[in-house]
């Protein structure tokens, strides 16, 4: 039985509103520390994809988003109760059925992610690392066009799933009425003490931010250069033909 699954919202309404004056933590340190760099390194790839000027800045951000894949594909697994996933793995008819409460505008109450965020996560992830080896490939010149093509659409799929998500959050928010973008830089949400997690992981959350910072820092002032490959393209080699 999934443990982040609360009442359904037609019979657990009042149950909510006196759960309402607990608010419990439900997302440690790493987990916020993580989804808000890695929204900012997917942004700040995207804005930058198109400009040759700013290269080394996508190329930094592009290094930084596949390694904040990885920690979340590891702390999915030795994360806190919210952040494993374990804790979001629903059946398809448990999917089909938290779709239809939605429809019906009654959703099912779930403490940590419900079904349909669930899939957006997997799928973020899974584009993500896709994302991230054909950019790699691409600069190193590795493959041909077809890589840059995969490239492109994969970071433009991820961007409509972003999008979705985005507005999944701000529909459940309303039906709810919780403040779930609050609830994911403060960590909490209303729960009975029971449901709350016990350790927020404070050390490791600072570490992943550090080690985010001095990754930047690093990549800036050329420390990185003598153990991160370097990166050409078709158009540098003719330059450097030239």
């Amino acid at each position: 039985m999934n443990t982040s699954v609360s009442s359904p919202s037609a019979a657990g309404g009042a149950t909510r509103a006196a759960d309402a004056a607990t608010r419990v933590r439900v997302w440690d340190v790493p987990t916020r520390v993580f989804h808000w760099t890695f929204a900012l390194c997917f942004a700040g790839a995207w804005l930058t994809s198109d400009s040759e000027r700013l290269r080394d800045l996508h190329v930094m951000l592009g290094y930084t988003f596949a390694g904040l894949a990885a920690f979340r594909v590891l702390w999915g697994l030795v994360g806190t109760r919210y952040a494993r996933f374990a804790s979001f793995i629903f059946s398809p008819r448990e999917l089909v059925a938290y779709v239809k409460s939605l429809l019906a505008m009654k959703p099912r109450h779930y403490l940590g992610h419900n079904p349909a965020g669930a899939i957006a996560i997997f799928a973020m992830l899974g584009l993500a690392a896709l994302i991230a080896l054909s950019g790699f490939a691409t600069y190193q010149d590795i493959g041909g066009e077809w890589l840059e093509e995969l490239h492109e659409g994969a970071a433009s799929t991820m961007l409509a799933i972003v999008f979705v998500h985005i507005a999944g959050v701000g529909v459940s928010s309303l039906l709810h009425r919780e403040n779930l973008v609050r609830a994911m830089l403060t960590g909490n949400k209303p729960g009975t003490p029971a449901q709350g997690i016990r350790q927020t992981h404070r050390i490791v959350g600072a570490v992943l931010l550090a080690a985010v910072l001095g990754f930047w820092w690093s990549y800036q002032t050329g420390a990185t250069d003598a153990w991160l490959p370097q990166l050409t393209t078709t158009a540098d080699r003719h330059h450097d033909a030239d």
